[in-house]
């Protein structure tokens, strides 16, 4: 039996400018961060032929044609897997739809698995590609890299997206200091909504492509906040750090009309009155984690439990996809 597992992620600036319609022409930059929240995936032989799947649904199919869930059937098809006998199975800990890069975590520890399989090493580079590949390329998500790199990789590392579409990462160069306290400052908080983030993004595709400059100068800014957030992070300033997150997503809700909503709203406004310096939603929004920097812990945690909002608390991943068993 193999198992592997890969690391969900929060972005700490630039999201939005690692989706191609965007990077193509002008350059994309985040910074991400893997927490110690994972998708797991399991691949074992079978006795009998066949594959056997278990995710959200459960598959039972004699060829890889017949799989109809589309990134299992395509990583099969691109790990070149020449056994007929499979057995496999996904967990998460926290579900699909939250903004956690849930969909780039399950391929990129998929992949993983199979190259396993296999006996193929693979660079971590080359996972993170692969992966983009199915997801971009192949099923013709409007989505970006960022999920599939940071799983990848692991760590709080910034990325350049090139026009070429090479993909250039660097850790984050933060003191074990300042990394200990942004850590302990950094708060989740799930808003009750999930939401497929494919609608959200596709807009923005759309409106990327076709030049709108409304959204090109949104994402422009929003990539030049990133590369000041990085300054501010590697200068040890975690209160600027904070003020940039609050100027990032009052750009980010103007992207679109659904990126948000009164309760997520009103949410915010609470927390920000109660102890947050700064927050944003994660993902591409509509639903999904509140993340909040905050000093006075213990008042903005009492504010968003009256709200009804759950928190999830989490710690930095150094690692990236990991095989746990083999």
């Amino acid at each position: 039996m193999i198992i592997v597992r890969s690391p969900l992620r929060i972005s700490l600036g630039g999201g939005g400018t690692d989706l191609p319609s965007y990077y193509r022409k002008n350059g994309g930059f985040l910074i991400a961060a893997a927490i110690d929240k994972y998708v797991y995936i399991t691949v074992h032989r079978r006795f009998m032929d066949g594959f056997l799947l278990k995710y959200s649904h459960f598959e039972e199919v004699g060829t890889i044609d017949e799989i109809k869930h589309p990134i299992i059937r395509e990583a099969l098809k691109l790990a070149n897997v020449q056994e007929r006998n499979l057995e496999i199975a996904s967990m998460a800990d926290i579900p699909a739809g939250t903004g956690l890069g849930s969909s780039g975590s399950f391929t990129t520890a998929l992949l993983k698995a199979l190259h396993t399989l296999r006996k193929d090493l693979v660079h971590r580079s080359e996972l993170a590609e692969q992966a983009c590949h199915i997801e971009l390329e192949k099923l013709r998500e409007p989505i970006g890299k960022q999920d599939q790199y940071i799983a990848a990789y692991g760590g709080i590392t910034c990325f350049e997206f090139l026009p070429d579409d090479r993909v250039q990462a660097l850790p984050l160069k933060i003191s074990e200091q300042t990394l200990l306290e942004l850590e302990d400052n950094l708060l989740l908080f799930f808003t009750g909504y999930s939401r497929s983030a494919s609608e959200i993004l596709r807009e923005q595709h759309d409106k990327s492509t076709q030049s709108e400059e409304a959204m090109l100068e949104n994402l422009h800014f929003v990539k030049e906040t990133g590369r000041q957030s990085q300054c501010a992070l590697e200068g040890d300033d975690l209160r600027e750090f904070a003020r940039l997150m609050d100027v990032h997503w009052q750009r980010k809700k103007e992207r679109s009309a659904i990126m948000s909503n009164e309760f997520i709203n009103e949410s915010y406004d609470a927390a920000m009155a109660n102890g947050a310096l700064g927050g944003k939603l994660i993902g591409a929004g509509g639903g999904g984690f509140l993340m909040f920097y905050a000093e006075d812990k213990a008042r903005l945690r009492h504010t968003m439990s009256k709200r009804g909002l759950t928190e999830v608390r989490f710690r930095f991943e150094p690692e990236g996809t990991k095989i746990l068993i083999q």
